[in-house]
């Protein structure tokens, strides 16, 4: 099963991701077809007014998710952009692009069944539709002290299917596990990271790192 139209997938949603670690059903309207195949040089056009326009990361999420199912649904050979996995470390990464200064950065990524991410944040706000495969995400929530700026606490976990998309503020804390048979394919978005505030949280060691 690959990425379709949400009209043709009648379970699709898309999914919000708060810092807090809840995860938010949107109802988002969905965008007309056009006649032509609308190609990823017009998506990074829109995408860069967006960027310009709305400043605040949830309405901007809100505002590009239908353009990124617009995108996959029309262009559908960028479903097919991405790079075998490897063994060792068993996940691969495409970059579709990538430009100096350019605020946002597309990719192709992909996991082989049953490798786990590290628990993350991105720093920066992000969105995620899943191509191909099954996609396990848990999130979390930041339950740091002075004393302890480790601390996170597990708050739930989502399954996601082809046609769904989930997206993340800069400081929503995640995992993601690979299920089923067959790899993970998703088309990810990404926008400016702030590498010092992008972390990997160890929950058994009590530790914390740049990521």
């Amino acid at each position: 099963m690959m990425f379709t139209e949400k009209n043709d997938c009648t379970e699709c949603q898309d999914w919000l991701v708060t810092d807090g670690g809840d995860c938010v059903a949107l109802n988002l309207e969905e965008l007309a077809l056009p006649e032509k195949p609308y190609r990823l040089y017009r998506f990074l056009t829109e995408l860069e007014d967006i960027l310009d326009t709305i400043t605040d990361d949830s309405l901007r999420i809100q505002a590009i998710i239908p353009l990124v199912r617009k995108l996959l649904a029309s262009s559908y050979w960028l479903q097919m952009e991405f790079t075998e996995p490897p063994t060792d470390p068993g996940w691969s990464v495409q970059f579709l692009y990538d430009e100096y200064e350019f605020p946002l950065t597309v990719q192709m990524v992909a996991w082989l069944p049953g490798h786990v991410s590290p628990i993350h944040n991105h720093a920066t706000w992000g969105i995620v539709a899943i191509v191909s495969g099954q996609e396990k995400n848990q999130f979390w929530r930041r339950s740091s002290t002075p004393e302890n700026l480790s601390g996170i606490k597990y708050i739930g976990e989502k399954i996601l299917v082809p046609g769904d998309i989930i997206a993340f503020t800069p400081d929503a804390i995640h995992s993601i596990e690979a299920l089923g048979q067959e790899p993970i394919i998703t088309f990810n978005l990404y926008g400016v990271t702030a590498y010092h505030e992008r972390f990997e949280f160890d929950t058994i060691n009590h530790s914390v790192k740049n990521f």
